[in-house]
């Protein structure tokens, strides 16, 4: 029962992952269907992410009231009707309305497929976040991968953008079936904190969350005009700068969570933090492209591990309240993902590329100032806790709500 639920997880993420790699290396064929410019397509994808923002934040009282199981059900399907109606779009004005629509209910997924997964985690008893978000990368690149064949044989963003929304909702119908019931309430909590502020651990976490999140976007982002216009990479060249990273990424989660449960959260926190700064520091510091890649390399595998991780504290922050403490998470983690970009973006403007960048160095370093403040329960730091569980076949039994 499980291991179907983890599965089932990892397989929410990748199908979350696949959709959204299909719609972003799409987007040239989205320009042309609509015959708009790059700041209108930038409009476009600003919608989207104000979308899911505003899901995410709203909508954590209904995450809290009726559980990760419930919402998810819901949300992965509408995510993938909503994902068809973008492709149906007629015009570039119904196209911005059917994406406000698909971010808000991605955003919702997003929430709920991560609060899910700390139910799984929970059961498990030992570290499996960092697992799920590799379903991600994976689903992410096979999007890529899609919409480079669909691009090759001539098919357009609508008949694209639809097959996968059509195929994703018999997938999303039988995943549903596949995920756990929230944990019940500790004792003393299940009437109280349904509403209200939520404790400040979990926004402490958030904060790392958004930290981490804008350290992501900014290199996802600005990786390619980096290598570019700073350092003479010819286009195909500079295009590996976002999957090299994202490659490293994935194969940094598959592993993160053994490396959790063996370090521990907050040494390992602290470790990826200091990593991220100094092979962040190497790319933007790099006199040639192929030193910049390598580092591009090593920082998508020691900075894959930080937003996992938070999202894995907020699932035990706030007992009773794991779902609204995920989306609150998630909804400042989010906002780091949409500011990061355009803060390096200014700082560029107003300097270079290179000092752009370098604001992840200070993110980074941050991020491992605040691993020492991270709140952790009896759970959270495993490698004290439970130090054989790492390598163990099957967890614990844990009581669940029916």
């Amino acid at each position: 029962m499980l291991f179907r639920s983890r599965v089932g997880s990892f397989l929410t993420f990748a199908l979350a992952g696949l959709l959204c790699g299909v719609w972003t290396a799409r987007m040239p064929a989205l320009a042309d269907k609509y015959r708009i410019d790059e700041g209108e397509v930038g409009v476009a994808v600003l919608v989207w992410g104000l979308g899911a923002l505003a899901a995410m934040q709203g909508l954590r009282g209904v995450m809290a009231r009726a559980g990760s199981r419930t919402v998810l059900r819901l949300a992965l399907p509408l995510t993938a009707l909503a994902y068809a109606a973008v492709a149906l779009a007629p015009s570039y004005g119904v196209l911005l309305v059917a994406v406000a629509l698909f971010g808000m209910a991605f955003g919702v997924t997003d929430i709920a497929m991560n609060a899910q997964a700390s139910v799984v985690e929970q059961a498990y008893r030992r570290p499996v976040m960092s697992g799920m978000h590799a379903g991600w990368c994976v689903g992410a690149m096979c999007g890529g991968l899609v919409a480079v064949l669909t691009a090759a044989v001539g098919l357009g963003f609508t008949r694209t953008v639809l097959a996968a929304g059509l195929s994703a909702l018999p997938a999303a119908l039988a995943l549903g079936r596949t995920y756990l019931p929230d944990p019940a309430a500790p004792a003393g909590t299940a009437g109280a904190g349904r509403r209200g502020r939520l404790p400040a651990a979990v926004y402490l976490i958030g904060a790392l969350a958004f930290i981490a999140f804008m350290a992501e976007g900014s290199i996802a982002d600005w990786s390619g005009l980096l290598l570019h216009e700073e350092m003479g990479a010819s286009q195909a060249v500079a295009a590996l700068g976002y999957p090299v990273f994202e490659l490293a990424m994935l194969l940094g989660r598959l592993v993160g969570d053994r490396v959790r449960a063996r370090l521990g959260t907050r040494r390992m926190l602290a470790g990826a933090g200091v990593g991220t700064a100094l092979s962040t520091a190497a790319v933007v510091l790099a006199p040639a492209a192929p030193v910049a890649l390598a580092g591009f390399f090593v920082t998508g595998l020691v900075v894959c591990t930080v937003v996992p991780t938070t999202m894995s504290l907020a699932g035990t922050a706030a007992p009773g309240r794991s779902g609204a403490a995920v989306a609150q998470v998630g909804a400042m983690g989010y906002g780091g993902l949409l500011l990061g970009p355009v803060v390096v973006g200014f700082l560029s403007d107003a300097t270079s590329l290179r000092v752009g960048v370098g604001v992840v160095v200070v993110l980074a370093l941050l991020i491992a100032a605040g691993a020492r403040l991270v709140p952790l329960d009896a759970h959270a730091d495993v490698a004290a806790a439970r130090p054989a569980a790492a390598d163990a076949d099957e967890p614990e039994p844990v009581a669940l709500a029916a």
